[in-house]
């Protein structure tokens, strides 16, 4: 990316007009990254000077004379239309690529509102003094919250309440009717039986004023954080909501506070996205039902179920009723079906599916139905989460959006309650999250409950694509599938919807024995006092010393490690007022002891000796190793940046300050033992573990390696120390990334007893981005690293997967680094350690660091990305992968079995109070956004099309082929064509909706004849699809591993057209075996071509449709040069003459 300039540049947004598409494709805008400083537009050229794009027009004009070739009748017509609309404008927005970061350098973590009101212990029931919602669930929070001083931290809200106009939203009038009659009424008889005919409800003379006050004021909250008033709120309100339907009350509840609030937010706030988290031991049946078909609202609820046999006994509350109409796949059940739950299994339903999903919806307001039921020692619930889990589970929401409030649900174990909500309370308000107990296994059960809910969301969500699949069809051998793990997907429905004529309202709840209560006590009472709830003095801490200024390369003064890669970042943190709330430490030398904890005294000999040595000598010395140069004070800068980091250990494991950012350098994740490599002399980050074991005496150290080069001298360090887990995510190019080793391979797990503690997360493409990272993160670093418990977090944080950076070709943003960062807080109560590795783009790495510094700090990070497409596939191979090799040590990655790739499902059952739309869904896999309903145009979306266009043409099949100088952006690539700068793409085309695709793995349709067209003049009378992502592009990959194994082609593959299925005779959708060469339809007919993969792993297969190849193995379009005379045969048999030759030489 080329910086524009970055030390005047605040805000980068233009908004540029064009009078046609074909003027919008010729603007030098549509190169991004040029270097040009000035460019003409066509109209300042002086007469007889020729651009590029007149030569091209002229060279077409001439084709088409020369062939006397007549434009089609649809051209004519997309050319008239097109002149019609010269006056219409294109409108472009580009955005810097840090305007989110520019934008957050004033935005600070805001207040937390509390809405609490003691008039809400009025509530109570009449008739039954041990009815289990009792005005002691609110006061026994209140008073914990009182003990812990938490109250006094939060802005009290208004309390409002809700009127009759309000609550009609969403409730009929004859329930604010009915309640109403029993206001201040004193005949307790007629309070029971009106009481009676709802299920688990009482009256209370105050209740309808009391319900009306709950519903009112969580309304209020949730407006006052949305308009900032607050940065996020917590309602402790009563009587609950989750279970007042439309037009009754039920379950305790009369108003759906969290609905209310939820659908205020919706029309009159105009949010567009809104996450409902239910985590209420019973399921919100209300509240699903309410938004059942609102592709705007996710209700995602984890509750007790046994298959239909608990409360509230419905079949709507299982896995498979997951939305109607245009919310299909937007309602999430995850229905536990034994008791005894852990912390374990709700952590994996976090890491699973929530937060995949979470980040794909990017929800503007996260509304969390907080009942405590399922804590332990509450006898409805029957569950054992610990106090501090739901500390976790907050604190991972707020890595999604900080715009958050928790409304107050049930929780009927008073100790545990009080406990639970207290420690939530102390999470919004930002102290350290407490360390969980000793971790167990997710239990089976919660592995097919997950397993069930990734299976049914899979068609509408593109986050759950890790576990493999296998057919059910039985009658085709499938040899692939033989040795799968395979999980089957059922439906278990074993209670009765039958709703009675009236209901108990006396003793009907559980009772539990005294001796379980005494026990329930004791373990709570343990795990108060046990719970660390120590908060530093200081929130973080930082180094910096600019004796690390002195190293510098003095024979290549461009050198990418220099020394304003720490001093920019200074001056930045600076600029963001960011120091002022730190506390500084004072640097110092690292000692010879504490630097030969991770180097032999010879490298410090060395090393030392360098101070004396003339710049000659020195430059013959760095010759001899791999990327290092060397300045007289080279061992000075390194000898600081190892103390400095030492400090700050001392300092976050002292109690000092909570976590710490070391701004140093030279780097240090590549320097082993005995030797220098890669800009790195002393790895930093390595003495600091060693260190905090020897002299802190830790146990368990997380070091979390997110540079984009693999941290080899790192892991050299720790490959057979289990105290030590260290986890890499870096770009390998199948070992042709520096530093060009096997050893970061996803193969290297440790040795000897560190096995299962080296994680290697190994990128084997360039461009990697946000989506992939977060991917990453919830698949394989938080499972892992929750499991290992550690006692301190080291990131080896290294900046150059940024954006940006000259060396690394990757795509994170700030704002991802921000949020990985406020993830890994979570562990270790939140000491952590920042400490810079690479990052050669001095302005990218000062928003990285500039962003995770301010999450370390408890702001909040506005992340927006493109999350509408799933990662990479390249990515999603190596997290397979990583998951593959590791899941025998890490309890935590037991999620990978087989998914059916049929529906095996039937249509859910009607169930009582639930409407179900049975028209289809118009909404795909997403809802448009609000922005992309306005036709904005993402920076890099809008340049992926446009950049570097040469000649242009569609097929009959849609199908454009066009040349693409890549400016060096595969270089490193392994595989692929030999010329990098003369590749050539295939983009397939396709319609969302009006399309029947078929194939044999989402291959494209047969598609009736278009005349040739240019780009511009497709994209011209396409442009409403496009705008309206209606149309998208699939890119091909330009090799896969199949390649090699592939015979050349031979005059025996008969790709003739009209060909008839082998089995069924079918003469649509036909695909050519490419190895044995046998005619099958596609999937979308009968599937036989699929099934012949499935029994003969014969990977590629031709379509004749659109002459397009597909690799069933990698389940990828593949354009090599290998398949090109399979293409230009096809090409020749359908259209009568050969396919241009747009490769290089297959290698």
């Amino acid at each position: 990316m080329t910086e524009i300039c970055p030390y005047i540049l605040q805000k980068f947004i233009f908004r540029v007009h064009f009078t046609s598409l074909s003027e919008m494709l010729a603007s030098p805008l549509s190169k991004k990254g040029s270097n040009d400083k000035k460019k003409s537009s066509s109209n300042d050229l002086q007469p007889g000077v020729t651009t590029r794009n007149v030569a091209r027009k002229a060279k077409i004009q001439t084709r088409a004379m020369s062939t006397n070739l007549k434009p089609s009748s649809s051209l004519l017509a997309a050319k008239k239309k097109a002149l019609q609309k010269k006056r219409t404008n294109f409108e472009v927005e580009l955005r810097d690529h840090f305007q989110n970061a520019m934008d957050s350098k004033n935005v600070e973590k805001g207040q937390v509102e509390l809405v609490l009101e003691k008039r809400m212990l009025e509530h109570l029931c009449l008739w039954d003094p041990n009815y289990p919602e009792c005005p002691e669930r609110l006061s026994s929070i209140i008073d914990r919250c009182n003990e812990l001083d938490l109250i006094r931290r939060c802005v009290l809200s208004e309390i409002c309440m809700a009127t009759k106009e309000d609550v009609s939203k969403l409730h009929s009038p004859s329930v604010y009717d009915l309640l109403l009659t029993t206001h201040k009424s004193d005949n307790t008889d007629y309070l029971e039986s009106i009481s009676a005919k709802y299920d688990a409800v009482y009256i209370h003379p105050s209740s309808h004023e009391l319900s009306l006050m709950a519903a009112g004021s969580t309304v209020k909250i949730v407006e006052d954080v949305i308009r900032g008033k607050a940065g996020s709120g917590m309602a402790l309100v009563r009587p609950p909501g989750h279970h007042a339907m439309t037009a009754e009350p039920c379950g305790y509840c009369f108003y759906n506070n969290v609905g209310l609030a939820a659908q205020h937010a919706l029309t009159e706030l105009k949010l567009s996205r809104i996450l409902i988290v239910d985590w209420d031991v019973h399921h919100g049946q209300a509240t699903q039902q309410m938004f059942y078909d609102d592709p705007r609202v996710v209700y995602f609820s984890i509750h007790r179920y046994e298959h239909g046999s608990f409360w509230p006994n419905l079949r709507q509350s299982n896995f498979n009723y997951v939305g109607t109409g245009n919310g299909t796949g937007y309602n999430f059940n995850v229905p536990l079906n034994q008791i005894k739950m852990q912390d374990s299994d709700y952590i994996a339903i976090w890491h699973q599916l929530l937060l995949p999903m979470a980040l794909e919806f990017q929800p503007q307001l996260i509304l969390v139905s907080a009942g405590y039921d399922a804590a332990l020692g509450c006898p409805e619930g029957e569950m054992e989460i610990s106090p501090a889990c739901y500390a976790h589970l907050t604190h991972m929401l707020m890595g999604v959006t900080g715009t958050m409030v928790v409304v107050l649900e049930g929780g009927y174990c008073l100790a545990s309650l009080a406990e639970s909500a207290a420690l939530t309370l102390r999470t919004l308000l930002g102290d350290p999250v407490p360390p969980l107990r000793s971790f167990t296994p997710p239990s089976e059960s919660i592995q097919e409950t997950i397993l069930n809910c990734i299976y049914v969301h899979k068609p509408y969500w593109n986050c759950f694509n890790y576990q493999p699949t296998y057919s059910m069809d039985t009658t085709v051998l499938n040899v692939s599938d033989v040795t799968k793990e395979k999980h089957i997907v059922e439906v278990k429905w074993l209670g009765d919807e039958e709703r009675p004529e009236t209901f108990a309202t006396r003793n009907c709840y559980p009772i539990q024995p005294q001796k379980f209560l005494d026990d329930v006590n004791r373990k709570l009472s343990q795990l108060k006092i046990t719970t660390d709830l120590f908060v530093p003095q200081h929130r973080v801490c930082y180094v910096y010393d600019e004796a690390m200024l002195k190293h510098k390369n003095v024979h290549e003064s461009d050198h990418p490690e220099r020394p304003e890669r720490i001093s920019r970042i200074h001056t930045r943190l600076q600029e963001f007022k960011l120091l002022d709330r730190m506390r500084k430490l004072e640097s110092r030398i690292a000692t010879d002891e504490e630097l030969e904890l991770g180097h032999t005294s010879s490298l410090l000999s060395w090393l030392r000796s360098t101070a004396t040595c003339s710049n000659q000598s020195l430059a013959n010395q760095q010759e001899k190793y791999d990327s290092v140069y060397l300045h007289n004070d080279t061992f000075l800068s390194a000898s600081v940046a190892v103390g400095s980091v030492l400090q700050v250990v001392d300092a976050v494991l002292g109690g000092e300050a909570g976590s710490g950012v070391c701004i140093v350098r030279p780097p240090g994740h590549h320097a082993s033992e005995d030797l220098p490599c890669g800009f790195c002399l002393f790895n930093n980050v390595g003495v600091a573990a060693k260190y905090a074991m020897s002299l802190h005496s830790l146990k368990r150290i997380l070091i979390l390696d997110w540079d984009v080069h693999h941290g080899n001298g790192t892991q050299s360090m720790f490959i057979n120390d289990p105290r030590v887990l260290y986890i890499s995510l870096h770009r390998y190019d199948h070992g042709t990334f520096f530093p060009s080793s096997t050893e970061g391979n996803y193969t290297q797990v440790g040795e000897s007893s560190g096995r299962g503690f080296n994680v290697n997360i190994p990128w084997n493409k360039r461009g990697m981005g946000d989506k992939e990272y977060l991917a990453a993160f919830t698949q394989i670093v938080l499972p892992i690293a929750y499991e290992f418990n550690p006692e301190l977090v080291l990131v080896s944080a290294g900046f150059d997967a940024c954006i940006g950076d000259p060396l690394g070709g990757c795509k994170v943003s700030p704002e991802c680094y921000g949020r990985l960062t406020h993830w890994l807080m979570g562990l270790a109560r939140g000491k952590l350690l920042l400490c810079l590795e690479g990052g050669y783009n001095v302005r990218s790495i000062s928003y990285a660091m500039a962003m995770c510094t301010k999450a370390l700090l408890g702001d909040p990070v506005t992340h927006n990305y493109e999350s509408r497409s799933p990662p990479h596939s390249s990515a999603v191979e190596s997290i397979n992968d990583v998951i593959g090799v590791h899941k025998q040590y890490w309890k935590n990655l037991r999620f990978q079995k087989a998914l059916p790739k049929e529906n095996v499902l039937p249509a859910p059952a009607p169930s009582r109070g639930l409407t179900i739309n049975k028209s289809k869904p118009t909404n795909a896999k997403w809802t448009k956004s609000e922005d992309t309903a306005k036709g904005s145009v993402d920076q890099d979306v809008f340049y992926d099309c446009c950049d570097n266009i040469e000649e242009v043409s569609c097929n009959s099949e849609s199908s454009l082929n066009y040349n693409s100088d890549l400016n060096a952006n595969d270089s490193n690539d392994s595989k692929g064509f030999d010329n990098a700068n003369n590749n050539t793409f295939e983009i397939q085309l396709m319609c969302v909706e009006g399309s029947s695709q078929s194939g044999a793995e989402g291959e494209p349709s047969s598609i009736p004849p278009q005349p040739t067209q240019t780009l511009s003049e497709y994209l011209a009378q396409n442009m409403e699809a496009l705008m309206n992502e209606d149309m998208f592009a699939v890119v091909p990959l330009d090799w896969c591993p199949h390649i090699d194994g592939l015979k050349p082609y031979s005059s025996e593959c008969n790709v003739v057209q009209r060909q008839k299925c082998i089995n069924c005779d079918h003469d649509e959708e036909i695909w050519i075996c490419l190895e044995c060469y046998i005619p099958a339809c596609g999937r979308y007919v009968n599937g036989h071509m699929l099934r012949h993969f499935e029994s003969t792993q014969h990977s590629f297969v031709l379509s004749l449709a659109d002459l397009s190849v597909w690799c069933s193995s990698c389940e990828s379009y593949v354009d090599h040069a290998t398949l090109h005379p399979f293409k230009n045969a096809a090409h020749m048999a359908k259209f009568g003459e050969e396919m241009p030759l747009t490769h290089s030489a297959p290698s």
